[in-house]
């Protein structure tokens, strides 16, 4: 999560004491800043996974076709010589990381920061201690449509009931916003965490999941009412929904820092970030925090770090945008970091991204 510090404020902007005046607000600035120090990698585990979904970003691209590598070893070095370079956070993914439970065991064991994004299949164990997301793509028959897979929702329940790591990730394709409530209200019953996602065409996809700007306000809509009606267990803000059902990408409305849009080696992600393969390999041309999606159709919660926490200064113009800003900041980390709780909204109101601040 690499951050822009306040610079000196043009004559325009609130000064960025004024913007802490409120106890409130400073107190989740002092929350949240202890966590800047969290730089990301991201790391395919395996190229198996038990089921096959439509519209993965796993097997689009050259991927699936790496060698995998399975050596505990190979990936003890890796993950100290990350740590050498100033990695402090992994993210497990690709294709199905339960799969591989012995090296989930060395990265936490070497790197103890991180998560793991999993379909919930499989439960991992309870000694392998991040974050857990679990991809939920609407109910049992449309997961069963779209992922081959019966009862996946229940199995996913089953397997991670009040497990402190698991935070359940509804993505909202344009055929599913219609089923979120009802999913979010089995979840909630179940005593689940969740937060929301928005499907992000890969590269060349046309299939029925993907956005148009009716679906993206519905998408809205149907994000703020569960957050307005579960504000306990769903980890989201207004800001979030904002940003990420915008008709317009994330790249384009922030300008996106991973290395694949981000041709600066100089600092932040375009420095540090890598996403490697299951042979450890990586290529920078390619390393984004989800190779192979369409970046101007990109709204992936996952490109939070790169795009929306790391513009603190263009944040900082007035009180309530800042505060929206924390808010998102605060959700990343609860979503993200294990341990962390995510505190309540500072800002309710409906901001909009504020521009890049001229030269």
């Amino acid at each position: 999560m690499t951050m822009n510090r306040p610079k000196t404020v043009r004559s325009d902007q609130t000064k960025f004491k004024d913007l802490l005046a409120r106890p409130e607000v400073r107190a989740r600035w002092e929350k949240v800043r202890r966590y800047f120090f969290l730089r990301e990698s991201t790391y395919d585990m395996t190229n198996r996974c038990n089921i096959r979904c439509d519209g993965c970003y796993y097997y689009e691209g050259d991927k699936p076709f790496a060698a995998e590598n399975c050596s505990p070893e190979d990936w003890r070095s890796l993950m100290r010589a990350e740590k050498a370079r100033g990695i402090t956070y992994v993210v497990l993914a690709g294709a199905e990381p339960s799969l591989a439970p012995d090296l989930l065991a060395v990265c936490y064991a070497e790197m103890p920061l991180g998560c793991i994004a999993t379909n919930g299949l499989k439960k991992i164990p309870a000694t392998v201690g991040y974050k857990i997301h679990i991809s939920v793509w609407g109910n049992d028959a449309t997961s069963f449509k779209t992922r081959s897979a019966k009862n996946l929702l229940k199995k996913q329940i089953e397997n991670y009931r009040n497990d402190p790591r698991a935070v359940f990730v509804y993505t909202f394709t344009r055929d599913n916003i219609g089923e979120a409530r009802d999913v979010a209200a089995e979840l909630v019953a179940a005593g689940c965490k969740m937060t929301f996602n928005v499907f992000s065409s890969p590269v060349g996809y046309a299939g029925p999941l993907r956005h148009n700007a009716e679906s993206l306000l519905k998408t809205r809509e149907t994000m703020m009412a569960l957050l307005s009606r579960y504000p306990a267990q769903v980890l989201f803000s207004a800001y979030n929904a904002v940003a990420h059902t915008s008709d317009r990408g994330l790249n384009d409305l922030y300008r996106c820092s991973y290395p694949r849009c981000n041709p600066s080696q100089d600092i932040g992600l375009g420095r540090s970030f890598r996403q490697y393969r299951t042979d450890l390999n990586w290529d920078r041309s390619a390393a984004c925090c989800v190779p192979d999606t369409d970046c101007a159709d990109c709204r992936h919660y996952a490109a939070g770090s790169a795009v929306v926490t790391a513009r603190l200064y263009r944040h900082a113009g007035d009180p309530d945008t800042f505060a929206s800003w924390l808010d998102y900041v605060d959700t990343y980390l609860a979503v993200w970091v294990m341990g962390y709780e995510k505190g309540e909204n500072l800002c309710n109101k409906i901001i909009h991204p504020p521009r890049a601040a001229a030269v």
